[in-house]
């Protein structure tokens, strides 16, 4: 199945400056993503930004990449401009992987570019997995999801979802334990159909989305189906602090 890795890139992150360009054993981070893009079965791998900077670290190491416009409200905006600049038919899949996952999995991304070929009738795919700390099921930080019988996203919330009222009815002892089966927590990583991607940014958001401040709500809100991809293991880490730089570079260095 042909499908197209796009990858997001800008540099207003405010807790690390310049993030897609940070080094990571001798690349920039954007570059270490592409490349393990790269290994999954993707058509192609394109860095989409508005940064000249970012354009020409790609182009410094055989990345391809194109310009998008520096107003974009959201990545998807951004990816809407980049599926038009390359021309991609309606029907082609779409893979966003984000500029700031230099160790994803590049399985992760077959999986949930195979997924929409599964479900003809989802606009989008996603991952997910089981979490295993209950702190983590409290934790607004972390995005979980639910799902209907077929795979197909229910809800996004950060809140607990599902609510276990035996389990939390009991106190610390209930909040030390999970339900099972386990929640599950969002991945983000989205797959879209072209066609769909490129009308999304028309779409009104929702009052979900404001809410929670999940903007995959503005697809469920106006019927347009998720499908979830539930992975057997947590990603590997991303790149949002210079904590988490470290941490990846000496996962780097060790032969990542």
């Amino acid at each position: 199945m042909a499908f197209t890795v796009l990858i997001p890139a800008r540099l207003a992150s405010t807790r690390l400056p310049d993030k897609p360009l940070a080094d990571i054993a001798g690349r920039p981070m954007v570059v270490r993503v592409a490349e393990r893009a790269r290994q999954s079965g993707a058509q192609q791998v394109v860095v989409a930004t508005d940064s000249a900077a970012i354009a020409q670290a790609c182009e410094a190491h055989g990345v391809p990449s194109v310009m998008t416009r520096a107003d974009h409200p959201s990545g998807s905006d951004r990816l809407a401009q980049a599926c038009e600049l390359l021309h991609l038919p309606d029907d082609h899949t779409v893979v966003n992987v984000q500029g700031d996952e230099p160790l994803i999995d590049p399985a992760l991304i077959d999986a949930v570019a195979t997924l929409l070929q599964q479900h003809p009738d989802a606009s989008m795919s996603t991952a997910a997995h089981a979490m295993d700390d209950p702190a983590d099921v409290r934790n607004p930080n972390v995005v979980k999801v639910v799902t209907d019988a077929r795979g197909l996203a229910l809800y996004f919330s950060r809140a607990p979802i599902p609510w276990w009222r035996d389990g939390y009815g009991a106190g610390s002892e209930g909040i030390a334990r999970l339900p099972q089966p386990q929640p599950l927590r969002h991945i983000g990583i989205y797959g879209y159909r072209a066609g769909f991607l490129k009308a999304f940014p028309a779409l009104p958001p929702s009052p979900l989305e404001h809410i929670e401040s999940l903007e995959q709500l503005r697809a469920l809100w106006h019927g347009h189906r998720i499908a979830v991809h539930v992975a057997d293991r947590a990603p590997g880490p991303g790149v949002d602090t210079p904590e988490d730089l470290a941490r990846v570079r000496a996962i780097f260095e060790r032969g990542a």
